[in-house]
């Protein structure tokens, strides 16, 4: 349960005190920031805020400052930072064997397997690193699919997408990308993907029943749109209609699964089942890059060794980590809490609508956004004041707010959220 979590948060103050006494005195934000624009590529526009420590759902940057992280590491850190379990199993682990390869066989992978296999009840799982391999994973298996079940002409086979989908930067992610900062001059682009408008059953329906399409991927809440919500029927359209033309449904679970929006999974909602579903992020705990692409037999029997794998993917520490993060989930009734949490936050900032400086609240569990009316502020404007204030998040567009704090949060520590992103908010109003 929660409660045995959060006796960790009472040595806050003790961790606040030591970090003034042991940090670095000489490095300020200003020198970080500017050590890591000289040396690093610009690929990435940061919050002027440099973290050094993070324990559940705070982190302290280096000048001492306090946070409340509401973006969570973009959802790998369901359970907060440095999770005591976590934590503690990646130190042990480590200490005895943290990689071998596929080449051999080890204790441990098997372990995972199994328990990562019953937990969501799939026959069989290939293990990757990031959510973008995981991702490309699920569309090799189903072109492979494709060929060797459903028949398709060598080569023809198609991928359907939906429009502001996001699911990493890799060659082929952008191929089925409709975001010019995603794909502009990164062509020519993978053949075979197209996108349909999300939450359309009849344009689904239109493109799946070309004989040519092996597979439909979706995200059930699309969270780099800005956490667009489909209509309450669509995910269950969406299993009926795949069923229908024999097409393979990929599920992108990996924002929003793992207890994220009040759900296991976002498609326990409506209690459908895909045919290939897609991990990540919260999948390693936040300390450790684990991916996983799920289906039962008749879709994974079509891999053959030497056919797809992975350096580190299914590695024992990777390994171990998982299943910790996963026994969290369950033991600390994650998910529940979610969904609890998310109704007090929502329920809280909806009355600021009124206010005009934001138009909409949607979200689900703990996987929240706030649209931001352009004649008052940008999204980025009020994000500065906000860290200020002492909370940090982040924008998905110029008007769009994502607001998603560690699962562990509790009341206390949200009602005091909400009312600091009310006043900042309301700060806003001409």
């Amino acid at each position: 349960m929660l409660s045995k979590y959060h006796k960790l948060l009472k040595s806050a103050s003790r961790i606040e005190n030591a970090l003034k006494n042991s940090q670095n005195r000489n490095t300020s934000t200003k020198q970080v920031v500017e050590r890591e624009a000289k040396y690093a590529a610009h690929n990435y526009h940061p919050l002027p805020v440099a973290l050094t420590k993070g324990q559940g759902v705070y982190v302290w940057d280096v000048d001492g400052k306090k946070y409340i992280d509401f973006l969570s590491g973009y959802s790998a850190n369901n359970f907060g930072h440095c999770h005591p379990k976590i934590v503690e199993t990646l130190k042990e682990q480590a200490g005895i064997l943290h990689h071998t390869s596929r080449a051999f066989y080890c204790d441990i992978f098997g372990e995972y397997a199994e328990y990562l296999t019953k937990y969501f009840g799939y026959d069989k799982v290939i293990p990757m690193n990031t959510g973008v391999e995981a991702d490309d994973t699920a569309c090799k298996l189903s072109r492979k699919w494709g060929y060797r079940k459903k028949m398709i002409p060598k080569n023809k086979a198609k991928i359907i997408f939906c429009s502001d989908n996001f699911w990493g930067r890799s060659l082929a992610a952008v191929s089925a990308s409709t975001d010019p900062l995603s794909f502009e001059d990164y062509g020519p682009f993978m053949p075979g993907f197209s996108c349909i408008p999300y939450n359309d059953l009849q344009s689904l329906e239109q493109a799946i029943s070309d004989p040519t399409v092996c597979a439909f991927m979706v995200e059930p809440i699309q969270g780099e749109a800005g956490i667009v919500i489909p209509d309450e029927g669509y995910l269950k359209g969406v299993r009926d209609l795949c069923s229908k033309y024999n097409v393979l449904w990929i599920a992108d679970e990996i924002q929003t699964g793992m207890g994220r929006t009040g759900k296991l999974l976002a498609v326990d909602h409506e209690n459908v089942k895909p045919d290939i579903l897609v991990l990540g992020k919260a999948l390693g705990g936040g300390v450790y890059p684990v991916s996983a692409c799920l289906a039962n037999d008749d879709v994974m029997s079509v891999i053959e060794p030497g056919t797809h794998g992975s350096t580190f993917g299914g590695n024992p520490l990777g390994s171990k980590v998982a299943i910790a993060a996963l026994e969290v989930l369950k033991e600390e009734e994650l998910a529940e809490n979610a969904e609890r949490m998310g109704r007090i936050f929502r329920d809280g900032l909806k009355s600021l609508v009124k206010d005009k400086v934001i138009s909409m609240v949607r979200g689900k569990g703990l996987l929240n956004a706030v649209v931001v009316n352009r004649n008052y502020a940008t999204a980025w404007d009020i994000l500065l004041k906000l860290k200020d204030s002492g909370i940090i998040a982040k924008h998905t567009h110029e008007d769009i707010i994502r607001f998603s704090p560690p699962l562990v949060i509790n009341e206390n520590e949200i009602c005091q959220s909400v009312d600091i992103i009310g006043r900042t908010i309301k700060s806003f109003m001409k």
